[in-house]
């Protein structure tokens, strides 16, 4: 008997999450064949097999954290090796052989569930349970790679069904220990304002691209707000690049997505830049460099409701931009009064570091851009 560890996935992560096994005890596998897909804080990554053998024990179950170092296979030293391509689970003929001995094709007929619509992606064994549970798939977002569902999300979604109680896991649990991490450290303070937006705003154009320009200009007005800060030793970075946190919203929790780099780009980088982001996060594929080290964070939470918040500085950063919904107000003018365009905007800081002065220069400096015409 073998054992397999999990590997160092990069980045200086300590431990990660299993969402899934693709091969079950038993199963033959291949070198490279996908073993298990693992979540590193908001990333999901496939870890392949770094031999070809069969399956004797998997050492973990979906949800529970693996430090790393730590064994996850044991593989079966004792049974021969086969040299061909059989792969575990395989959507194949009850005859193919998987490492056990086959059953009677009447009883294995009988467990093949019924055709599912194909925008549901779900092996043939999460389906059957799912079917067996009375648990409609289509209802359900997979946690697996490219929005897979797992045996793991039908169990879960029988236990929410039954009782309405779960577990915090993936992003949620990640998101539940970085806040209770920022309550336990910043010191906040936040001031609203507003940005009259009228000369170009349409209803169809960019926001979020306007409001990274200007964050740009906020932090080359008040240089401390694009800064790190460490509590333990009192020390503060500011930096001389800007990197922009990006709060996307999703219904498993939130994901921050980093734009590098935000002062030396033209809008359409910014644009495209955003856009891959945003894309590999909803396919749960984003890299974990993508998601460190943002040194100011911008949440346009306006895209969905409200107009000022008092947002979670996440340290080291020390702060965090809002921007609410756009509303239309009237303004008194030399013939009575005309009607324009309102950016709400919110500046969450940190007080130990940074003054209500520095902040107010900070937002006086983006409200000043986002009122030019261009």
């Amino acid at each position: 008997m073998s054992t397999f560890n999990l590997p160092d996935l990069g980045e200086g992560l300590q431990d990660a999450e299993i969402v899934a096994w693709h091969v079950g005890e038993g199963d033959h596998v291949v070198v490279d064949e996908p073993l298990v897909s693992v979540e590193t804080e908001k990333a999901v990554v496939e870890v392949p097999s770094p031999r070809s053998g069969y399956i004797k024990r998997l050492l973990g179950k979906p949800h529970e954290r693996v430090k790393v170092g730590a064994p996850i296979v044991e593989f079966d030293d004792a049974t021969p090796v086969d040299t061909g391509a059989v792969v575990g689970h395989l959507a194949v003929s009850p005859e193919v052989f998987t490492g056990a001995a086959p059953k009677p094709a009447q009883k294995a007929i009988s467990e093949i569930p019924p055709a599912m619509p194909k925008q549901i992606s779900a092996s043939p064994a999460v389906r059957a349970l799912a079917r067996q549970r009375g648990i409609d798939l289509s209802r359900i977002i997979g946690s697996g790679p490219n929005g897979m569902i797992t045996r793991a999300d039908v169990e879960h979604a029988g236990a929410r069904t039954a009782s309405g109680v779960s577990s915090l896991t993936g992003i949620r649990r990640t998101m539940a220990i970085n806040m209770t991490k920022a309550h336990s450290e910043v010191v906040p303070a936040t001031v609203w304002d507003q940005a009259d937006v009228g000369s170009w705003w349409t209803g169809h154009d960019d926001v979020t691209i306007r409001l990274i320009r200007a964050v740009v200009a906020g932090c080359r007005a008040a240089p401390i707000l694009n800064s790190w800060y460490d509590g333990r030793a009192m020390t503060i970075q500011t930096h001389d690049h800007i990197d922009v946190g990006i709060a996307v919203d999703f219904e498993d929790g939130l994901i921050v997505p980093v734009v590098r780099h935000v002062d030396e780009q033209e809008p359409a980088a910014l644009r495209a830049e955003v856009n891959r982001l945003k894309t590999a996060a909803r396919a749960r594929s984003i890299a974990a460099s993508d998601l460190r080290n943002p040194t100011v964070t911008l949440s346009n939470f306006g895209m969905l409701a409200g107009l000022h918040a008092a947002l979670i500085v996440m340290p080291p950063q020390v702060a965090i931009v809002g921007a609410g919904r756009i509303f239309r107000l009237a303004v008194a003018c030399d013939n009575g009064a005309s009607f324009t365009s309102i950016l709400p905007l919110s500046l969450t800081f940190d007080h130990r570091v940074v003054t209500g002065g520095e902040a107010g220069r900070f937002m006086r400096a983006m409200i000043g851009d986002l009122g030019k015409a261009a």
